[in-house]
Order: C-alpha cells, then structure tokens, then sequence
C-alpha cells in the first residue's frame, strides 16, 4: 500500500457553551460536536524522494511549514525517523476560516493515513494524542461522530449517534478569527446556556425535535454583531422549515436540521437567490465507526 485517499469531515456544533476562562487564557467548554458528509479529499504516498511535498487546489492557501496538514506529516516523520517522503494532495471542499475544522480534520486525516501507510502502529487514542499537539479540533477530528468536549476541548466522551437528518451548511462571503472572538467574548456575562444536558437526552432518545430545540452556541453573542448576515441565514433557514438553525463553532458558517429535505433546498434556493451565500451544501450527519 504506497497510496491512500481519504476523506476528511467537515464537523458543526450542535451545542457550543463557555463556563470560564483560565488564568493562561483558555476557556473551559463544554460542546456537543457532529461530524458531517462534507469532506475534502486527502491523498497520502509515500515517494523514495526525502522530504514532504503538499498541493492543494485551493491557491491561497499555503503548501508548506504553515499548513497543519504539513505540520502534521512533519510531526510523524520527525518522531519515527522515516526515510521515505510524503506527498500530500488536498482537494478542499469545506469552506475554508469557515468554523468547519477544515484544517483540523485535513491534519487529521494526514495522521491516519500515515499511521496506516507506514506500519507505525498506533492506536487511536495516541494518534489523538498527536493530533492535540496541532490543534483543539484534531483529535476530535479523529474520532469523529457525536461527541462531548469538555475542558479546552481536549476531554472527549463519545455521545449516542445523531438521528439521521438532512444538514443545510451555509458559509457566507466573510471570515472570523476564532482567536479574536474567543478574546471578545466575556464569560462572565454571558445571559443564555445552551442546554447541553437536554441535547445529549435528546441523542439517547433520537428525539430529533428535542435535539433541534435545545441547541445552542453562546459564541453568536460575539460573532453576529460582526456578522449581521448570519442572522439573516438563520431566518431564511427557519423560514423554510429547519426544525433549529445555528452558527457553527466561531463562525460565520451557519447550519439548520431539517427533517425534510425538500424544505431544505428551498432554504438553498432562497440563500442563493439573496446572495447571501456563495457556499450553500446540503448533506447528512455521519456516524463513528466508518473508515476514513
């Protein structure tokens, strides 16, 4: 096996609540995280060539030290000593500064797939293990499905599967900094929590009205004032029939759950039509346990 392709998930927040922030300037969290069937498409191979080589479609991206997947080849390649080089190609389809974990799932798939390219033998949890020295995201990108992070993230419980549903993703023609809305964000006053045990209730009784109606992301408080047009996607969403409508992670892409998938191209359509987005995908929740 000299070549592997694989697919790296997009993930969106079904419940995003902050408790505190520490004295090294982290915040405790406490999320509800779903894996979805938008993915971008990772090659791995191994070449007798040194080095590692990255190429992406996407040309404003960067191909070197400063892309995590790369970060992440480098990291394996140091720590066993490998002899052979790495080509990495990254086909992007998640939208890219988008609260997608794009990167992150990129970097993670680079692990995986060098852990099985190369014989290195390693488990999930110590790939995860790797993958939190790159990023918050990456080990949960190695896991994947429905999960509670707890702590800054790191701390992950596998939840009961997510019903199944059409997703509706919209990614707006704008960009956040997750740095600069953690920073603006004041978790002393914050009004409304997510309702984070109601969710997870909500998974074990694949109650997907339960679910829609108890999410919550309090990172909106910060991000929809810089953003007002992720409110008007949420309307549009909800308009067309999302049983429930949010802001992933930091932003600015928003999601709806629909039970009913022509309700959910209608909301397409009308983003579309408003040009409120460019970037509007309908898909499906995906579940733990399927290969990369």
């Amino acid at each position: 096996m000299r070549k592997l392709f694989l697919k790296a998930l997009a993930k969106i927040n079904l419940g995003l609540d902050v408790l505190g922030r520490r004295e090294n300037g982290y915040h405790d969290v406490r999320m509800v995280m779903q894996s979805v069937y938008l993915y971008d498409e990772v090659a791995v191979e191994a070449r007798t060539e040194q080095g590692i080589s990255l190429r992406t479609n996407l040309s404003f991206l960067p191909t070197g030290e400063a892309n995590i997947a790369y970060k992440a080849a480098a990291m394996l390649k140091e720590e066993f000593g490998l002899g052979q080089g790495v080509r990495i190609s990254l086909d992007k389809r998640i939208p890219v500064a988008a609260g997608l974990a794009g990167g992150s799932s990129d970097a993670a798939a680079v692990l995986f797939g060098m852990n099985r390219l190369f014989e290195l033998g390693l488990t999930q949890e110590q790939l995860m293990e790797r993958g939190a020295r790159l990023g918050a995201d990456v080990p949960y990108c190695i896991m994947r499905g429905t999960v509670l992070a707890e702590g800054i993230g790191e701390r992950l419980t596998p939840l009961p599967a997510m019903p199944k549903c059409t997703v509706l993703i919209a990614k707006p023609p704008v960009s956040v900094s997750t740095r600069v809305v953690y920073e603006a964000l004041d978790s002393g006053k914050i009004e409304k929590h997510p309702d984070i045990d109601g969710l997870i209730a909500g998974l074990g009784e694949k109650d997907l009205e339960k679910i829609a109606s108890c999410m919550g992301n309090v990172l909106e408080d910060v991000t929809i004032p810089m953003c007002p047009v992720i409110e008007q996607i949420r309307g549009e969403m909800l308009a067309a029939g999302a049983l429930g409508a949010m802001m992933s992670g930091s932003g600015p892409t928003v999601f709806g759950l629909f039970a009913d998938k022509l309700a959910a191209i209608k909301a397409q359509e009308n983003i579309r039509k408003k040009a409120l987005a460019r970037q509007v995908f309908i898909t499906n929740v995906h579940s733990a346990g399927r290969d990369k």
